[in-house]
């Protein structure tokens, strides 16, 4: 595991200003958040500055972190409420070069609140204009579903990242979240790109899993990371403890994957970058 890291350092290019990226996916239990946490992870373990922006009024993505609500005085509501700016309400993880800002339930009404605000659609992008430096990658992990919440993470983001778990629907909802980002890249944020599709939950011993990631490959052929995070029990249990995966298990076959899709976002990233 530690040579898979070093070749990922090798193989980085100087940073090139903030890369914001959303991790959405209308449908829940898809692996989103964990996503979101452990790539999170690799990325500052390999040196990158990351900043984790948890838009999901949940809350999973902080207390996968271990941010206890004490640590929480500021928060992704107070940022889109223009109560706060990003760096006021960004605090330090236990991961060096891994800071948050937080989710706490008063995000919760916010989808409510937004109806009646100016540029209810830019307000995180509003808010994040200029107030990145110093981080290499902002991911935002998104609600399970198109609210404003989304919305504001998709017009905010440079890519999105989706992950989609190994089922029968998979299929179905993910055409609903490509129509949802064409529409955003038509109407508010024209230079949304989807970064990749990362299948989740792959389990070998099951046929169906085998046949939804021919499928999805099928339909979008190189957009789909050629890694796949399998399910995993050690994955499943590091949020009780506060821990990404990494941090809890980091020989497991669940840490082993999300190192290898960092390496795989790096290299897309540097593709871009070219």
């Amino acid at each position: 595991m530690i040579n898979e890291l070093d070749e990922i350092v090798d193989g980085m290019t100087e940073p090139r200003g903030s890369r914001v990226i959303a991790v959405a996916n209308q449908k829940g239990g898809v692996g989103k958040t964990t996503t979101a946490i452990n790539l999170a992870t690799a990325l500052a373990a390999v040196g990158c500055r990351v900043l984790i922006i948890d838009l999901d009024p949940q809350g999973n993505a902080s207390t996968g972190f271990g941010i206890d609500r004490g640590r929480r005085p500021l928060s992704s509501y107070d940022v889109l409420a223009g109560a706060a700016t990003v760096k006021q309400a960004a605090v330090a993880s236990n991961i060096p070069l891994l800071d948050i800002v937080p989710s706490t339930v008063d995000l919760s009404g916010a989808e409510l609140e937004l109806v009646d605000m100016e540029r209810r659609s830019h307000r995180l992008r509003d808010a994040v204009s200029g107030s990145l430096a110093g981080y290499e990658y902002v991911l935002i992990d998104c609600p399970p579903s198109l609210g404003l919440l989304t919305l504001n993470a998709l017009v905010a983001a440079d890519a999105v990242l989706v992950p989609l778990q190994c089922e029968f629907f998979a299929l179905e909802g993910l055409s609903q979240l490509m129509r949802t980002i064409e529409r955003v890249r038509v109407g508010f944020n024209p230079t949304l790109e989807i970064q990749g599709v990362v299948l989740t939950m792959f389990d070998r011993r099951n046929n169906l899993s085998d046949q939804v990631a021919t499928d999805v490959r099928g339909v979008l052929g190189d957009k789909v990371y050629e890694t796949v995070i399998p399910r995993n029990v050690r994955v499943s249990e590091a949020p009780s403890f506060g821990k990404p995966a990494l941090l809890y298990d980091f020989k497991c076959a669940g840490s082993r994957a999300y190192i290898s899709l960092a390496g795989e976002v790096l290299r897309r990233e540097r593709a871009i970058a070219a």
